[in-house]
């Protein structure tokens, strides 16, 4: 057993001598021990530096290029596709508000104009950016806007924004384009998604009542009724909410039949 012994401390007996030489031993072995291994180990860093001056110049080429990367090459690219969207973006508001040539703005919004990319361009050119996934959305609805379904689909679908509007916007998007490609299951589906994606006050009450109608074509009162009943008794000042009673009583009347 291990017992501590004062500083000073001098051994009287031939036993406590014998042990003294003992520990003096054993602290020389593992202090020759570590040398040994400290020895070894200065040995290998010498005969491998040619590879870890590889590795540490590896890692640096890549933490460098990532910086640059982002410095030099992302954020011009973001830029450039920002400004690109700028025109793009002119064309689609237009079209939104225009009560004339509609399809034409819309055109101009995917395609480009005055020498600047459209929608399909950018979300093509600048693949992985913002400025892309935007374009995605902006290209959907313009497609949705000028009864192109199918494309509609295909580019809301490329659309991962988090944004509080515009993400369940997208999904309802899709789902307006399956009513009319008369995928009403698919659609209500979208519609659902949609409406559970945020709380508030426009898309949500926006999007149960979308879901319900479609609910009630497809002869599923019990989910009709559940939206129709959520826009009464948590968005009662929507404009959807407005005539959702009757809706409610017509819902019930059919599941009552």
């Amino acid at each position: 057993m291990a017992t501590y012994k004062k500083r000073g401390y001098k051994p009287k007996t031939k036993e406590e001598k014998e042990h003294n030489i003992e520990d003096n031993s054993t602290t020389a072995e593992v202090f020759n021990t570590l040398d040994e291994t400290a020895s070894k180990t200065e040995d290998w860093v010498i005969a491998n530096q040619k590879y870890i001056f590889v590795i540490i110049g590896v890692v640096a080429a890549v933490v460098l290029g990532y910086l640059g990367y982002n410095e030099f090459i992302a954020k011009p690219k973001q830029s450039e596709a920002m400004n690109d969207m700028f025109q793009a973006q002119k064309y689609y508001d237009q079209a939104v508000t225009s009560t004339t040539a509609k399809d034409s703005l819309f055109n101009l919004a995917l395609n480009g104009g005055e020498g600047k990319y459209g929608m399909l361009d950018i979300a093509s050119e600048y693949s992985g950016s913002k400025a892309a996934d935007m374009a995605n959305y902006y290209a959907g609805m313009a497609y949705l806007n000028m009864k192109d379904y199918k494309n509609a689909v295909t580019y809301l679908s490329e659309f991962s924004g988090e944004d509080e509007i515009l993400a369940p916007m997208a999904k309802g998007g899709i789902g307006d384009a399956f009513v009319q490609l008369n995928q009403e299951e698919d659609a209500l589906g979208y519609y659902e998604e949609a409406a559970s994606m945020r709380s508030n006050d426009f898309t949500t009450p926006l999007y149960l009542y979308k879901a319900g109608i479609v609910a009630m074509e497809l002869g599923k009162t019990d989910k009709a009724l559940k939206h129709f009943e959520s826009i009464k008794e948590n968005y009662p000042e929507s404009s959807e909410a407005a005539n959702i009673d009757v809706f409610i009583g017509k819902t019930r009347a059919l599941a009552n039949k």
